[in-house]
Parts: structure tokens; sequence; C-alpha cells
């Protein structure tokens, strides 16, 4: 995926700048034209092509927009040198009607209304589910409806401008945040100390989840537009993608499908074809990479 640099004050991720008439972003991806639902393809793993976002597609993903009542930030924490790491979850199992969206970040985040309101820009519905506290920090959950047809987000290219706009949010608001998130190195003030081994991150595992469906496990180096690439190299052999959750933890990215082909559970020899199509993909240098 591209790497470059931008202040806190300008990590914004770009797609592309045209708007319809309610002033939404129109998310422009090359190579995907897919519904608003997961949807089956030809099959076409061999073919070396490039579905990566990049940064000549750029448009603005919304930003959080200062005011005096959006707080980011509750101000309860103590400044040391422990910086907690940043988890964002897109959650489709949980909820029938919605996508619940978990951000947490040890105890450093406040309500989050200007976050809220970012995601609204993408013309969706955004309200405050629940908050709670553990061990690992505040839990902040919403649940997320598109405004058009008040049902769940459904279109892998809108779930990963979800998590793009929380993440730059984050960048902004606690630029702490950006040595402990993989989007750092593209989007924050200080990159990563330690670049993630994708070979080494790498891990894909296909469970049986009951005779009509499998669930696969996929967790890799974290990278923008993981989400969307996962899910096309997925149907690109035919298998149909169900549900599922979409973790963001620090430099890792963590994803549970549920996957099934022609209405069944996958058998043996397709597992290890996705498998191997997976790290293939995954494994692969992306377009700006391999032209250093």
């Amino acid at each position: 995926m591209a790497v470059a640099m931008a202040s806190a004050a300008n990590c914004g991720v770009y797609f592309s700048s045209n708007t319809n008439k309610l002033n939404f972003p129109v998310f422009d991806f090359k190579n995907h034209s897919w519904s608003a639902a997961f949807v089956t393809t030809p099959p076409n793993i061999l073919e070396k092509r490039s579905v990566r976002l990049s940064f000549s597609m750029m448009g603005i993903i919304p930003r959080a927009t200062s005011s005096a009542t959006a707080v980011e930030s509750d101000g309860s924490f103590q400044d040391t040198d422990t910086v907690p790491t940043p988890k964002v979850i897109i959650d489709q199992d949980s909820n029938p009607d919605a996508t619940v969206v978990e951000i947490t970040f040890g105890d450093r985040l406040g309500a989050l209304l200007d976050t809220m309101n970012a995601l609204k820009n993408l013309g969706l519905n955004v309200s405050k589910a629940n908050v709670y506290l553990d061990s690992s920090g505040k839990h902040n959950k919403f649940a997320i409806t598109k405004a058009s047809t008040g049902r769940k987000v459904e279109d892998p290219e809108l779930l990963e401008a979800i998590r793009l706009t929380i993440i730059n949010n984050l960048l902004e608001y606690h630029p702490e945040s950006s040595s402990q998130l993989a989007m750092g190195a593209t989007f924050g003030v200080e990159p990563p100390k330690e670049k993630v081994d994708v070979d080494i991150a790498t891990h894909i595992r296909v469970d049986d989840d009951g005779p009509d469906r499998s669930l696969l496990h996929v967790e890799t180096a974290d990278r923008p537009g993981l989400l969307v690439d996962l899910v096309k190299i997925i149907t690109d052999i035919n298998i149909t993608v169900e549900s599922g959750e979409f973790d963001t933890e620090g430099l890792l990215a963590k994803a549970k499908f549920h996957v099934s082909y022609k209405g069944k559970a996958i058998i043996r020899p397709l597992q290890q074809v996705l498998a191997n199509s997976l790290r293939y993909f995954l494994r692969r240098p992306t377009t700006e990479e391999a032209s250093f």
C-alpha cells in the first residue's frame, strides 16, 4: 500500500473528490465495482493485478471538525511513556440490523462526538450504543446504519472507509497513537518503530462453522484498503462472504469471515486454494514498494 508521510494536521485518507447532491463523498475505487453487498466474481486468482488502494485515487475521507462541544479526549489519562494499543473493531455479526463499531485506546478517549460527525458525513446514521470499562481501557461502541436505507453497512468499500475515518481522527486527536498504528507510517506524525514482517505476521486458518458455512481467520500486517482487498480475493474464487468481523489492533489486522461455497461449507481442497490465494496476495509487494 502507498507509504507517505503527513503531518497530524493534514492526515487525511483520500479516495475520490467526487461528491453527490448531498455532499457525501463518492468512493471510486479502481478494480472494485461491487454493489452494496458481497458478491462473487469469476475466478481470476493467478492474474497479477493491482487492487490495493493508491494515492492516485485520492479524495478526502471526512475528518473530525473541531467544536466546543465535541470532545475526543477526556483528559483523564496520565502522560506516561506507555502508550496503549489502539483497537478498532468492525462487527457484522452481533447485530442483524446494524454494523457495530468499537473503539479502544486505553483510557484516553472522550465522547468521540467529532468522530461520530465524521462518520455521518459518509452518509451514515451513527448512534452511541454503550461504553464500558475493563482492564484494557474504555470501550466505545457505536451502532451504524446507512442513512439512505436504514440498514447495516454491507459494502466492503464503505466498511473500509469507516475504518480509515476512525483511524484518521484517532491520529489527529491522539498523535501519540501514530507509532502504535500501521497507518502511522502513512498518515501519522511518527511511523512505528518496527516494521511488521508480513511473512511472519500472516496466519490463515479455515474452521468448520456448521454444515452450511466455514469460518475463515486471517491475521496479517495492517495497511490501507486491506478489508477491501481480502473480500476481493475471496470472492474472486467464487466463495461467498456472508458476514464477519474486522479488527485493527495496533500494527496488525485480524479478520473473521463466515464464508461458503454454493451454500455449503468449504471442502478441504478449496480451503487450501483459498489459503494459498490469500498468502500469495498478502505477501506480494505493493505497487509503491515494488517501484522503489
